[in-house]
């Protein structure tokens, strides 16, 4: 069984009389423990394809498992606890809540899940550890640079233990140094934290991290190439 089998997805868009399809007829399989980039043009459809993968939206045709689950008979609940459980999201713009420390944003996820207080803080503490903050807990996100944020952003979407991770142009608002140092850490959550990691970019540099790249053009998958080893 594929970690995620994602079978002739269309997604059409309708804008009064017009209909645009952001996706045509995509299929696409990735298996636990890969490192894929997703690469293509703005317009290309790549990010409606990342939607459809964090389960934010459904195509309008075609099929999607994700590790045995057919997301398109879930309902909002049942998608938003497979996002919970299964999905960690890391973005551009970083997404942290601007008045809350950097402890009490990686603590959000576990909110939703039930945990207490107690464990969250623990949990907290740990994933900001590994991602080498132990001792920026304390600090709000306008106290802390980019890379920091972004950091921070990571510790959230691994804190939950879920074994894949979505980035979406993870580096697209950070100098290279920094980049190359937040792409450093995927490698290693990859590699080492054995997460299966998918990662948005429309930069060649930051796709070579990445053991597998799938480019988009007009909607299409029109190549899938592997690294090899």
């Amino acid at each position: 069984m594929h970690l995620i089998e994602i079978k002739n997805i269309i997604k059409t868009y309708q804008t009064g009389e017009t209909s645009f399809r952001a996706l045509d007829d995509a299929s696409l399989t990735i298996e636990n423990g890969e490192f894929v980039a997703i690469m293509g043009a703005s317009g290309s459809g790549k990010s409606t394809f990342m939607n459809m993968l964090g389960c934010l939206d459904k195509p309008t045709s075609g099929s999607y498992f994700l590790d045995g689950i057919d997301v398109m008979k879930l309902n909002s609940d049942e998608l938003s606890d497979i996002r919970n459980s299964k999905l960690g999201f890391v973005f551009q713009g970083f997404n942290l809540i601007s008045r809350t420390s950097a402890l009490e944003n990686v603590e959000m996820p576990m909110i939703y899940k039930g945990i207490t207080p107690e464990e969250r803080i623990v949990k907290a503490k740990e994933a900001l550890k590994i991602v080498g903050l132990e001792d920026r807990e304390n600090h709000f996100p306008n106290q802390m640079s980019g890379g920091q944020q972004q950091r921070v952003a990571i510790a959230r979407a691994i804190v939950n233990d879920a074994p894949i991770i979505l980035a979406d142009e993870p580096t697209g608002n950070l100098d290279t140094k920094t980049s190359v140092e937040v792409m450093e850490f995927f490698v290693k959550l990859n590699e080492v934290g054995k997460k299966t990691i998918i990662l948005v970019t429309h930069e060649l540099d930051i796709a070579q991290y990445a053991k597998r790249v799938v480019r988009f053009k007009d909607g299409k998958i029109i190549s899938d190439e592997r690294k090899s080893s």
